[in-house]
């Protein structure tokens, strides 16, 4: 890894800690109180971009704790700037062909698959653009806003497409059933002002990189978890802030997994299904063969989906 350039370039970040850190952001800075207006649930504010690597290092813990706990928990995506261009910090930050080698790495460190050779056939200048389109999907539709979330994360890091381009922007929007015509009216008005939004609350809490998950009770209690974490690390802030909740015994089946989410990679499966890691990929493959499940390979791993 790039120890050096780590601290100064936030799309390489530190798989020991699990952050995409923000350069120039105080790390001693206080964080401030934050309280939530969902009552009887747990407000779980999930500060996060939609091209770090990181964050979609933690999708398997993510969707299990939705599975597990989604009666007790609300998840409010916030939008916190990761990649502004590559300008900015009086050109600290290198140039893109050198996030390629550490996306590699890092794709093997989370065990899901992403190919850095992105940032050496067709970089993208910034990630503000798909932050933006997707608080503009927010206004259409919350529940599809994540769906169009997922299907920009996938095609940043498996499809290498570029991301800050409407045209992939509107094919990810169209195929999570968005208002494309009203998606783009949006994402060209007051979508921008709803990302300020989200980064102004960034730095009211004190985020300075992502994955930054809050856990908040009614009362406004809170427990933080900072950077890609194993399962039991999420679990164990949300139990702490709710001792008293139950897990949801989900069924574990394969096909329910699937019309749960539209794909799976071999570790999500394995954390969701509990077949073990060593397993799993085997078992997905003999789907395929069945001709269950289609598959879609990259140089770092794949990922399974439904057949329509």
């Amino acid at each position: 890894m790039k120890d050096s350039k780590s601290a100064i370039n936030p799309l390489l970040c530190d798989p020991t800690t699990g952050i995409c850190e923000i350069p120039g952001i105080d790390k001693n800075k206080d964080e401030q109180k934050v309280s939530t207006d969902t009552p009887n649930k747990v407000q779980i504010i999930y500060f996060t971009d939609p091209i770090c690597s990181s964050c979609w290092g933690i999708e398997p813990q993510l969707r299990k704790l939705k599975l597990e706990y989604g009666d007790y928990v609300d998840i409010a995506y916030k939008m916190g700037g990761l990649l502004p261009d590559w300008n900015y910090n009086s050109g600290g930050i290198s140039k893109p062909s050198d996030v390629a080698e550490h996306w590699d790495e890092v794709s093997i460190y989370y065990d899901m698959p992403i190919d850095g050779d992105l940032w050496l056939e067709n970089p993208l200048h910034s990630s503000y653009p798909p932050s933006i389109a997707f608080k503009a999907a927010q206004l259409q539709d919350n529940k599809k806003a994540i769906l169009f979330l997922r299907a920009l994360r996938e095609m940043v890091f498996l499809d290498k497409k570029n991301i800050t381009q409407w045209e992939h922007l509107a094919t990810a929007a169209k195929n999570v059933g968005l208002d494309v015509s009203l998606l783009k009216t949006d994402y060209e008005g007051k979508a921008k002002l709803l990302f300020e939004k989200d980064l102004h609350l960034a730095r009211e809490y004190g985020v300075r990189g992502f994955p930054s998950i809050f856990f908040i009770d009614s009362l406004g209690q809170k427990e933080i978890v900072y950077g890609a974490r194993p399962y039991e690390i999420f679990e164990k802030a949300l139990l702490k802030i709710e001792p008293e909740i139950t897990k949801n015994d989900y069924d574990k089946n394969w096909k329910s997994l699937f019309t749960q989410f539209n794909s799976l990679t071999a570790r999500e499966f394995s954390e969701l299904s509990g077949t073990p890691r060593n397993e799993s990929e085997d078992f997905l493959n003999k789907l395929v063969e069945e001709e269950l499940l289609e598959k879609f390979s990259t140089k770092n791993g794949a990922i399974w989906a439904r057949k329509n």
